[in-house]
């Protein structure tokens, strides 16, 4: 879990430095987010259970929605002209659900959705065809 954390927050991170540098909020980093927190707890559970994926898909909602903040707030604090570190450091609670309300379109579903869906997806662990033979060998 800690490896799929750790991939939300850089990918979260490298989300909004996109968007910021672009100026635009690109969708298709959000299934860029699923796929390195599905990636990264695949690496580092190795599990095939059902809980994978579903913290996986956790991970990447997770992952989206804090790319999303940190993005609307670099563009808040630009045009308040205050710094991007000061601006963090005031954040609240009600100032986030109203930022989080203001920048929603209909389209992050699709994509949130999306990323939710490679979260999942890309969590569990692979059998190599090596497995598959050792397992045939075992049960024979």
């Amino acid at each position: 879990m800690a490896a799929g954390l750790a991939g939300a927050l850089v990918s979260a991170i490298a989300w909004a430095a996109i968007t910021a540098s672009t100026g635009y909020q690109i969708g298709y980093v959000a299934i860029a987010v699923g796929f390195v927190v599905g990636f990264a707890i695949r690496i580092a559970g190795k599990g095939m259970d059902p809980i994978f994926g579903y913290i996986g898909a956790g991970l990447a909602l997770l992952g989206c929605a804090v790319g999303n903040l940190l993005s609307v707030s670099y563009f808040v604090a630009d045009e308040l002209d205050l710094s991007f570190a000061d601006f963090l450091l005031n954040l609240n609670v009600p100032l986030v659900v109203e930022m989080m309300k203001a920048s929603f379109s209909p389209m992050d579903l699709l994509f949130y959705g999306l990323a939710i869906y490679a979260g999942y997806k890309f969590s569990f662990r692979q059998i190599t065809q090596d497995e598959l033979n050792e397992l045939a060998a075992a049960s024979a």
